[in-house]
């Protein structure tokens, strides 16, 4: 009988080993109850996991213009502290998917405008739930349209890693170029511009295969917390901004656009 126990004791064991490592984050038996709600998606929201965190520029170049993203994660933002501070753009999250908007967007979006800053909006991208044509009406629809008057930057597409799941939602990389496409295509259908599309070069690199077609028409909002923007996505040789670190003042995510505050009207003009 000893052997019998022997046995059983060590199966028994085998299987609270396995049930530890099934309850573990990021393994094979992680589940959904593991990811955020629906709608908590920002800017940025996977960069340090997946990229690191260098070290802070040493200081705004001439030829640089700060600015600022938000979501409903900053709530109300202290707009006239962030104009004071040299901030003279910023980005508003409207929605996501085709099933969040962001409660505060009133507040964030109007509030820079009103104290003198250049904005515009962001669409959190989730290509496992929608086709990228409905993402991009829902967006224009509530609140990512655009109006010429000199102060409203083009939409911007927030692809980046699936905070929900699978990084790259499902998709091979023929299917997510095809989806971005898609979205892409009736953003400008619906407004006349060309969206901005944000995106960091790692996730392109896995998600897109480094797909070059973009460049020549959409501008490349940068995700990299470091020195330096890096190495930029296939398709482009010089980022138009860059969100170079989750940690600045007053609110976290700050980013610096490529050129003087002339270039920032210029982008928002059309």
């Amino acid at each position: 009988m000893r052997p019998r126990r022997s046995r059983l004791t060590f199966g028994a064991a085998l299987l609270a080993v396995l049930s530890l490592l099934l309850t573990l984050p990021g393994t094979a038996g992680a589940t959904d109850a593991d990811a955020p709600p629906r709608g908590s998606a920002y800017l940025g929201m996977g960069v340090i996991a997946h990229d690191g965190q260098g070290g802070l520029p040493p200081g705004t170049r001439n030829a640089q213009t700060e600015g600022v993203d938000v979501s409903s994660h900053q709530g109300n933002v202290d707009w006239p502290a962030l104009w004071n501070s040299g901030v003279k753009w910023a980005y508003v999250k409207a929605t996501e998917g085709t099933y969040y908007k962001n409660p505060y967007f009133p507040q964030q979006y109007n509030g820079s405008y009103d104290i003198g800053m250049v904005r515009g909006t962001y669409h959190f991208a989730t290509p496992d739930t929608t086709t990228g044509a409905a993402q991009a009406d829902y967006f224009v629809n509530n609140g990512g349209g655009w109006t010429p008057d000199g102060r409203t930057l083009p939409g911007a597409l927030d692809i980046e890693w699936n905070p929900y799941g699978d990084a790259c939602y499902g998709k091979t990389p023929s299917a997510m170029v095809a989806w971005i496409r898609d979205f892409l295509n009736r953003y400008k259908a619906r407004t006349g511009r060309d969206a901005v599309i944000y995106t960091a070069t790692s996730w392109w690199v896995q998600c897109t295969g480094d797909h070059a077609g973009f460049g020549a028409s959409n501008p490349l909002w940068i995700a990299r917390y470091n020195t330096t923007p890096g190495t930029l996505p296939a398709g482009w040789a010089v980022q138009t901004m860059w969100q170079y670190t989750s940690s600045g003042p007053i609110v976290g995510d700050h980013n610096r656009f490529n050129g003087a505050y002339d270039r920032v009207v210029a982008l928002a003009t059309g």
